[in-house]
């Protein structure tokens, strides 16, 4: 089998290729490095470029006319980036992937994985969500994942092209081989803030403390990134069996820590006290989910093997090593 994965050499997307390749599965790259890293792409069949190029997607299906599935893993995913520039947003995130499905549809492509995101949920009473949960997206991010499920939700009943929508929870740790992981030095989300601190010996902000949860801060769904990547392999695997046009599915480790929680698992994992202090809560920052695993345990036969200390563990493992991996210049 081979597969095309677009935003192949980021963070999720360069770790589903490792999941495929160790699952005797060929990736096909392709990213534009715009927040993606070359290295992530090595040894690997890697296309430079945009998803909206219909001339290289064809030449693409040209050199590989055997892909037999594609990923779209290409976003942009800042939540307060997408808050401060919305239309950026819009235009790379929805109409570009109006325009690769347009290209892929012509090039005959007829199964696609699309990475959509958990945080299109509301809030429910207990914060556990499953598909069929209610869907209000407190950010231009959030929002153009349910735009894209909506357009590929259309096309599927129309045409050939069927999809598999996975909604991720929060993404954390690296591949375990530390083959690949989070390519920037400084994310913006809770773990890598908290790696971050832990790195520059600074104090770390709890971003927003009095949320209806046990304890007042956030509460998310901290899945590790190699879990998410065994789920694509499955699901490219048994494609055919589970989507009959489309299909969403929610991929979260099924337990729900609040950002205290979190703190509390890092100091664990490092054997010593972090600093920390509360502050208020950002752009877009909303009180956060958890997954009802029900139906990827059904569809995938996937359970999650990983936990948020090993996500930890694995984070910090592989910053130790990201600037050499990624033959980064020191400041």
């Amino acid at each position: 089998m081979k597969v095309l994965i677009t935003g192949g050499a980021g963070f999720i997307g360069s770790t589903i290729g490792s999941a495929c390749l160790d699952g005797g599965i060929q990736p096909v790259i392709l990213d534009s490095l715009v927040t993606g890293k070359r290295e992530f792409a090595e040894g690997r069949p890697f296309y430079e470029g945009d998803i909206a190029d219909g001339a290289l997607i064809d030449r693409i299906f040209t050199d590989h006319p055997d892909i037999d599935a594609v990923i779209h893993c290409a976003a942009l995913i800042v939540v307060p980036d997408s808050m401060a520039d919305p239309l950026r947003y819009y235009r790379e995130n929805v109409a570009k992937s109006i325009q690769l499905v347009e290209h892929l549809s012509r090039n005959g492509c007829e199964r696609l994985i699309f990475s959509s995101s958990a945080s299109m949920y509301g809030t429910e009473d207990d914060f556990s969500v499953d598909e069929n949960s209610v869907i209000d997206p407190q950010s231009p991010y959030a929002t153009t994942k349910v735009m894209v499920e909506n357009v590929l939700r259309d096309v599927a009943k129309a045409s050939p092209l069927r999809t598999l929508s996975l909604r991720y929870f929060n993404p954390i740790g690296a591949d375990p081989q530390l083959r690949t992981g989070l390519q920037v030095a400084r994310p913006s989300h809770a773990l890598g803030k908290l790696v971050q601190a832990y790195e520059d010996k600074v104090t770390f902000c709890i971003t927003g403390t009095d949320w209806d949860t046990r304890d007042g801060t956030g509460i998310r769904d901290y899945v590790h990134v190699w879990d998410l990547a065994r789920a694509h392999v499955e699901g490219l695997r048994r494609f055919d069996a589970i989507v009959d046009d489309y299909r969403v599915v929610c991929l979260g480790s099924g337990t729900g820590t609040t950002v205290r929680e979190l703190v509390n698992a890092f100091e664990a994992v490092i054997g010593q006290p972090l600093p920390h202090e509360d502050a208020p809560a950002r752009p877009g920052d909303v009180v956060g989910a958890f997954a009802r695993n029900g139906l990827a345990r059904e569809l995938l036969g996937w359970e999650p093997k990983y936990g948020v200390e090993d996500g930890i563990r694995h984070s910090l493992e592989w910053a130790a090593i990201r600037p050499q991996r990624l033959h980064e210049i020191p400041s």
